[in-house]
């Protein structure tokens, strides 16, 4: 007859096992560390264009190397280099974005237009304070409006990080992604026998159902953002507006956000009409209108094509993301709250549609 193990051993063995399991996490997160965002954004990307790899590896008769070079660089010349054109275009013209808010405040302001006084509850305290910043002489204008740009600069640097850092965050995202397209199927399978392990079969079709969610965001907001900074961008050159670079830009950043390009075309449309006149105030105008309204059709289509999320959740996605991890945020956020969506929705109803998780061959 076997002699029972004590008890007292069993708990030992026990803890001692999970303190050692923790201190393996803990040191491997530690040593990843430097590696996770762009580990994060690599994923994101390859997970997003991994149907395009397919189809162009079966163009390429099937080889690999081939396609995952032509990935590769052409990563580099949508995204990555964009953005890092973006990063680098706006904190180059930090000062000149000061030294534009101090012009500005030379200029005269008009008094109030008698319609805001009329406003419902607010007319009165605006068309106040409209008369009070008129009242201030140029000098005092610029005092005031000065902190808030430096401010929205430096915050903005704060969060894109250092130019050398932010290059090399995206360079090292390149590599990891190029690694990621060789191995992909090698990776795909560790992740579904993860999710397997944990939860069965259901398991791995939640962990397809937020591929899916993940491919669905990233595509949505990318592709979106760089259409209409494209288009409003080409109407900017065409009118030879100043600064169209700079302001091209932060039209990419502003779509990214889900904030939209209006901000910079309606005051640039307005400001070509009083100083160059109707006609390239028309036909800026004529590029604003669909750069403008085009993300109402496009977003929705791609962001649904892939997974039933609502725009909602999307917007607070990147604003928070943005908040609360910077500039990568702005993909890492909607992604996050995708997936976490996704997964909650799947727990509460207990049961997965057969074209939400699709086939485990995507």
């Amino acid at each position: 007859m076997k002699e029972k193990t004590p008890v007292s051993l069993d708990v030992t063995h026990t803890t001692l096992a999970v303190i050692f399991i923790g201190i393996l996490i803990a040191s491997s997160f530690w040593i990843l560390h430097p590696f996770l965002i762009a580990l994060v954004w690599a994923s994101v990307i390859v997970i997003a264009t991994w149907p395009i790899l397919l189809k162009l590896q079966a163009l390429l008769a099937r080889r690999r190397g081939l396609a995952v070079a032509v990935m590769t660089i052409a990563l580099l010349l949508i995204l990555l280099v964009p953005l890092t054109l973006t990063i680098l275009t706006i904190i180059g013209n930090a000062e000149n974005i000061v030294s534009g808010v101090k012009s500005i405040t030379s200029f005269t302001l008009p008094m109030p237009p008698q319609w805001l006084e009329r406003i419902p509850l607010e007319g009165g305290r605006l068309a106040a304070q409209w008369k009070a910043f008129a009242a201030l002489s140029p000098e005092q204008r610029s005092a005031l409006l000065t902190p808030y740009a430096k401010d929205v600069l430096e915050w903005f640097v704060t969060q894109a990080g250092s130019i050398g850092m932010t290059i090399l965050y995206f360079l090292l995202t390149t590599i990891i992604s190029a690694i990621m397209y060789a191995n992909g199927e090698i990776i795909r399978e560790g992740v579904l026998s993860f999710a397997r392990r944990l939860a069965g079969p259901q398991g791995e079709s939640v962990a397809i159902l937020a591929g899916k969610a993940i491919r669905s965001v990233a595509l949505g907001i990318v592709l979106t953002a760089i259409m209409q900074a494209a288009l409003g961008g080409i109407g900017l050159f065409i009118t030879g507006f100043p600064a169209a670079s700079l302001l091209t830009a932060i039209m990419f950043l502003l779509c990214l956000a889900q904030i939209g390009p209006a901000l910079v075309l309606i005051p640039a449309v307005i400001w070509l009409y009083w100083k160059e006149g109707a006609l390239w105030g028309t036909i800026l105008l004529i590029f604003a209108v669909p750069t403008i309204t085009v993300d109402n059709f496009i977003r929705p289509v791609l962001i649904k094509k892939g997974a039933d999320l609502p725009l909602l959740l999307i917007f607070a996605g990147v604003i928070g993301g943005l908040i609360a991890f910077g500039v990568i945020g702005l993909f890492i956020g909607p992604v996050i709250l995708a997936v976490t969506y996704t997964l909650l929705k799947v727990w509460v109803t207990g049961t997965i549609r057969g074209d939400e998780a699709g086939s485990s061959s995507e």
